[in-house]
């Protein structure tokens, strides 16, 4: 059984299957912010995706990171070590990319288990 979440014409925000939840990129709300502030908006919609399929940030199993300049790498890490679990990290790649909204400084998908 496929379970899709938030599903519209062209995406859904996260698909469950065989016990593993797959989330769509997540990118911030307000992208006024620095990188540390759009980062822990894209981390709180992780979070409350999780929520929504029964999982949460402990049961990560792959993240992928993308960033408009790479210059922002440790702004974006020193949120991201804030927020992971220790313990917990996933297997994780950080890629510079051209994003589709020019303001938003990062993007992040991310693979858990549900069982």
């Amino acid at each position: 059984m496929i379970q899709r979440i938030d599903a519209g014409n062209r995406m859904s925000e996260a698909v469950v299957h065989n016990g593993v939840a797959y989330l769509a990129g997540q990118i911030p709300e307000d992208a006024t912010q620095d990188i540390e502030g759009q980062t822990r908006q894209v981390l709180a919609e992780i979070d409350a995706l999780l929520a929504k399929v029964g999982s949460d940030k402990t049961r990560l199993l792959r993240a992928e990171i993308f960033l408009r300049d790479m210059a922002d790498f440790a702004g974006m890490n020193r949120a991201w070590d804030a927020w992971v679990v220790p313990g917990h990290a996933p297997a994780r790649a950080t890629v510079q990319a051209h994003l589709a909204n020019a303001a938003w400084k990062v993007e992040i998908v991310v693979t858990a288990a549900i069982e």
